[in-house]
């Protein structure tokens, strides 16, 4: 009896530490694996990346929400979210990085989106280098796919899906809070004055953040970003929405100061890469939007 008492103690010790191990390893991503990526293409890493570079701010933004921040050695010049991540050595511009810099940095892994020219592409893999390219272009839900591909790429699939599950839970909330309630008519400036003006049509991906916000956006689907100020007069939206920095020219400049949201200050500056950058702050653009599109709702 004594016997089998202490063999009955020393398996379940051993049961408990076998499931202790296996719990400290749900989440793991087993290398290699094989990511497919947002252009359909499949890419096997052969082991966990250490060396990351990333061609896109929304990549920089969400592998710095993914936690993998220490394995980033080169981002863009336009990567400028969070504010640390410019210690981070630049391979330059969004449109023509330095591919000799990229490879000289010796990554594991590059990660592009749509800027990232064919050319390039073949360069670096020429050099034996892994590349994937992610991108959304019309809804939330590509970037819950891009995130939880990330995650995987990079050994982060848990918080990957903790972060997917926080996005969702605030834009359910927004989504409950608003969806009786009226829609205002809604005008995002993304340029305006001489050279003509642009704006998100509803069938993009800022247009789907207003949607969910709860807002009516007045420009139709379209596939040009253009616009013009005659139709916009006409329109005359209730709500104006425009980035940090551009409310003061956009208020005194001709034609726009008879717009009805400008006389009733209803023009409202936001960070606009809250909602032209797809990764993980998008939940926050819904909110911040729906704030603005309806104060009532979310006055406790």
């Amino acid at each position: 009896m004594i016997a089998f008492g202490l063999i009955s103690c020393g398996n379940n010790a051993e049961k408990k530490d076998n499931t202790a191990n296996q719990s400290s390893q749900v989440g793991e991503v087993v290398y290699p694996v094989t990511i497919t990526d947002s252009f359909g293409k499949e890419v096997t890493l052969d082991k966990e990346p250490k060396k990351i570079i990333s061609v896109a701010p929304n990549i920089t933004e969400m592998i710095y929400e993914l936690g993998a921040e220490g394995k980033l050695v080169g981002r863009t010049d336009y990567c400028d979210y969070p504010k640390e991540v410019t210690n981070i050595e630049s391979i330059g511009s969004l449109m023509t990085p330095d591919i000799e810099k990229i490879i000289s940095l010796e990554p594991d892994l590059v990660i592009t989106s749509t800027h990232f020219d064919k050319e390039n592409t073949a360069k670096l893999e020429a050099a034996g280098i892994k590349i994937i390219g992610l991108y959304e272009e019309h809804d939330v839900d590509g970037v819950y796919t891009m995130m939880e591909t990330l995650g995987k790429a990079l050994n982060k699939q848990d918080e990957a899906t903790k972060d997917v599950a926080a996005m969702k839970s605030t834009i359910k909330e927004v989504t409950d809070a608003v969806k009786d309630l009226e829609e205002p008519t809604v005008y995002y400036v993304v340029g305006y004055g001489e050279y003509g003006d642009f704006s998100a049509p509803e069938n993009t991906f800022a247009g789907e953040i207003i949607k969910l916000a709860g807002g009516d956006n007045i420009v139709p689907a379209q596939d040009n970003w253009s616009y013009s100020l005659e139709a916009l007069l006409e329109a005359d939206p209730e709500i104006i929405i425009i980035g940090n920095g551009m409310k003061d020219g956009f208020e005194t400049a001709e034609g726009y100061k008879e717009l009805t949201a400008v006389k009733e200050g209803k023009v409202y500056e936001i960070d606009n890469n809250l909602i032209d950058r797809q990764g993980y702050r998008n939940a926050e653009g819904v909110m911040t939007l729906a704030k603005i599109f309806h104060p009532e709702a979310f006055q406790q």
